[in-house]
């Protein structure tokens, strides 16, 4: 494992997603300055997310017909600058132009900082892939504190005080870049030599993505609905709710960073399946739990659960389409996560319509259907063995 180019990568990672945390938070700002409606503030966020869920796959299908490494410090210098640009817009049509801006940096730096992650990792992948999604948690965890103190110091034009870290990372990550291509290269060297599996396999892509889908809407379902839950439901104060809510966030990263080690141990199909069985009875008791301190134990525990799949996800898509790395990360990382937060207004209908605990429980049935789909995917040797047994005419052996 190549820890240097790692802690590059991980930094770019946080500071990159410290601006989509943060725009949230600056809402309520941006809402005062150009007379707002709260549906055209949430316009905004929509059009960083659309942005930079849409445009990933693109980016890394480019990426990986025409290479290069360039793109991981761009992103990070693009979505900073879109987003300073947020600051001083004087009008709402170029305030909008801004977000779109921020959100294609997003989009460039994702799909090929995750490929490179998967080439300085070695054998240890899920880790190292774990390492990097938590740096992306804690950016978003930092974002909205950051940007509020810097507004609030400066006005809306203290925004551009991102451009100084994004800047200090895309600089560190320039003068890797000979690692990069070395490491690149290196990579694509012994997958011509023969010792990987260089099929991919569409089929167990897919249903890899409805898996991370399936756990994407129950996890964004939690998000946005743990607060209401916690005040309307189980009767706690809005502080309470908010503690939940970081009890979450935390359980999130805890898991994620052991699901990552785990998988490398022990293999990556069996903690995804593993991940996905455990949330089959947790995810019930939540909802039905009336004990507050039960409660937060079984939503830092789901959290955890829900997270500990990250690392082992984006790796087995990887293997599974090996000739589209950046295509594959770009679809597990933002278009299959980013579907649970287009359904959670669905579930905000049904809260309206029957109450919230009802639209909540309506979701406990997905651990069941994401344990079943995922329990059909092929396991990493079982592909090299295919693979092997491809080029020397020797039939598929069963893994």
């Amino acid at each position: 494992m190549n820890t240097r180019i790692l802690s590059f990568l991980f930094a770019g990672h946080m500071v990159n997603d410290l601006h989509q945390g943060a725009i949230p938070a600056l809402l309520p700002f941006l809402i005062l300055r150009h007379d707002m409606s709260y549906s055209a503030a949430a316009v905004i966020v929509f059009a960083f997310t659309g942005t930079a869920t849409i445009m990933q796959p693109l980016f890394g299908y480019l990426s990986d017909r025409f290479g290069g490494t360039w793109t991981i410090s761009a992103g990070v210098m693009l979505t900073s600058l879109g987003f300073a640009l947020i600051g001083v817009a004087p009008d709402y049509g170029l305030l909008i132009a801004a977000v779109i801006v921020s959100g294609l940096g997003s989009a460039l730096f994702h799909p090929d900082a995750a490929g490179m992650v998967n080439y300085a990792s070695g054998e240890a992948k899920a880790t190292a892939m774990s390492i990097f999604g938590v740096g992306g948690v804690l950016g978003f965890l930092i974002g909205p504190f950051a940007i509020t103190a810097a507004v609030l110091a400066f006005g809306l034009k203290g925004v551009a005080i991102t451009m100084l870290p994004a800047s200090l990372v895309a600089v560190l990550i320039i003068l890797q870049h000979d690692r990069l291509r070395q490491l690149r290269g290196a990579v694509g060297t012994t997958d011509q030599e023969g010792e990987g599996c260089r099929n991919d396999n569409w089929l167990a892509f897919t249903a890899l993505s409805l898996t991370i889908i399936g756990k994407s809407v129950i996890y964004y379902g939690l998000f946005t609905f743990i607060p209401l839950y916690w005040t309307d439901v189980l009767q706690q104060s809005q502080i309470a709710g908010a503690a939940a809510l970081t009890v979450f966030s935390a359980g999130g990263v805890f898991g994620n960073l052991l699901g990552g080690r785990l998988a490398d141990r022990f293999g990556h199909k069996k903690i995804v399946v593993g991940g996905c069985c455990l949330l089959i009875p947790l995810l019930p008791a939540l909802l039905l739990v009336e004990n507050v301190f039960a409660a937060n134990v079984l939503i830092a525990t789901v959290g955890a659960l829900l997270l500990f799949t990250y690392g082992p996800t984006v790796v087995l898509g990887q293997e599974y389409l090996p000739n589209h790395i950046g295509f594959s990360s770009g679809m597990t990382l933002g278009v299959a996560f980013s579907i649970g937060g287009m359904v959670a207004p669905l579930l905000g209908n049904l809260a309206d319509q029957e109450g919230l605990s009802t639209a909540l429980k309506s979701i406990i049935f997905l651990p069941i259907l994401v344990t079943a789909i995922a329990s059909t995917l092929p396991t990493r040797r079982s592909l090299r063995k295919i693979s092997l047994d491809g080029r020397t005419g020797q039939g598929a052996v069963k893994s």
